[in-house]
C-alpha cells in the first residue's frame, strides 16, 4: 500500500515559494520533504496543468477564467512574481513538466483533482488518463485526491488499482461509507474541523489519516498525537526542523 511520508508540502513549499510551481517542488525537495501535494486542472483547451484556483488572477499576473483560457496563453503568464521578485519568470507547469521535476528530485506526489465547476467529469478522466501515459510504470503510483465526490468515483472507474484519498472540509455522516464505497486508503481532514473522536473512528476503520494545512509545530504534534498519518504543510522545513518527520 502506497504510504505517504509524515510531512508533505502543500502545493510544494507555498510559504517559500509560490504554489504548484517546479520552484515549488525544488524548495520543497530543499527543506526536505519527500512528498508534495498539487493541484491538477484543466484549462480552455482540456489540457492539465498544476493550478488552483479557477482564475488567473491571484497567482499570476494574467486574468480570467482557467476554463476560458488556453494553455498557450497560460504559459505566456508569470505565476512567481506575485509571490517575490526573485522568481519572476516561474510558468505554470503542465503536468509533464510536473512529472519531470518530481521524478528528477525524487519526490511523491498527492494529485487534487481541483475542477473548474461543471467540470468534474472531464477533469478527473483527463488527469488520469494522462498520470496513466506520462507516470513511470515502475514507480509507485501518486495519491489521487479530491473534495469533488463525482471527480473520485470517475478517478477510481478509470483507474481501479491506484490509491485514492477523500477530501472533507468538515465530518460528514457519510464519510465511512463513502470512503468504502471509493476504496479509499486515505482520509483528508482539515485540521480546524477534525476531532479527536473523529480522528480516532478514521484510524479504527483502519485508514490513513492526513490533515491540512498544518504549519504550526505544536498543532501538528497534536495531529500527530491523535492518530495522524501524516500533515500538509507550507513549511516543511519547520516541521522536520522539530523532529516530526
Amino acid at each position: 500500500m502506497v504510504r505517504p511520508p509524515r510531512i508533505i508540502g502543500h502545493r510544494g513549499a507555498a510559504a517559500s515559494a509560490p504554489e504548484n510551481t517546479i520552484a515549488g517542488f525544488a524548495e520543497a525537495a530543499r527543506q526536505g520533504a519527500r512528498w508534495v501535494e498539487t493541484d491538477a486542472k484543466l484549462v480552455g483547451d482540456s489540457s492539465v496543468i498544476l493550478f488552483h484556483d479557477d482564475t488567473l488572477d491571484r497567482t499570476t499576473n494574467g486574468s480570467g477564467e482557467i476554463a476560458k483560457t488556453s494553455f498557450e496563453d497560460i504559459r505566456a503568464l508569470d505565476a512567481g512574481s506575485w509571490f517575490g521578485q526573485s522568481f519572476k519568470g516561474e510558468r505554470v507547469p503542465s503536468l509533464a513538466e510536473a512529472i519531470a521535476a518530481l521524478r528528477e528530485l525524487e519526490l511523491g506526489c498527492n494529485f487534487e483533482i481541483k475542477p473548474c465547476p461543471g467540470r468534474e467529469r472531464e477533469t478527473a478522466l483527463v488527469l488520469i488518463r494522462d498520470l496513466v501515459k506520462l507516470w513511470p510504470a515502475k514507480d509507485e503510483p501518486p495519491l489521487i485526491s479530491s473534495f469533488s465526490r463525482q471527480a473520485l468515483r470517475v478517478a477510481r472507474e478509470a483507474q481501479p488499482d491506484w490509491p485514492i484519498g477523500a477530501l472533507f472540509e468538515e465530518w460528514a455522516r457519510d464519510w465511512l461509507e463513502y470512503a468504502s464505497d471509493l476504496r479509499a486508503i486515505s482520509i483528508h481532514c482539515d485540521h480546524k474541523t477534525l476531532t479527536k473522536e473523529w480522528a480516532r473512528a478514521i484510524k479504527d476503520n483502519h485508514l490513513l489519516l492526513l490533515v491540512f494545512t498544518v504549519n504550526e509545530v505544536e498543532l501538528a504534534r497534536r495531529m500527530f498525537d491523535w492518530g495522524a498519518d501524516g500533515v500538509f504543510t507550507d513549511m516543511p522545513g519547520r516541521l522536520l526542523e522539530a523532529g516530526l518527520g
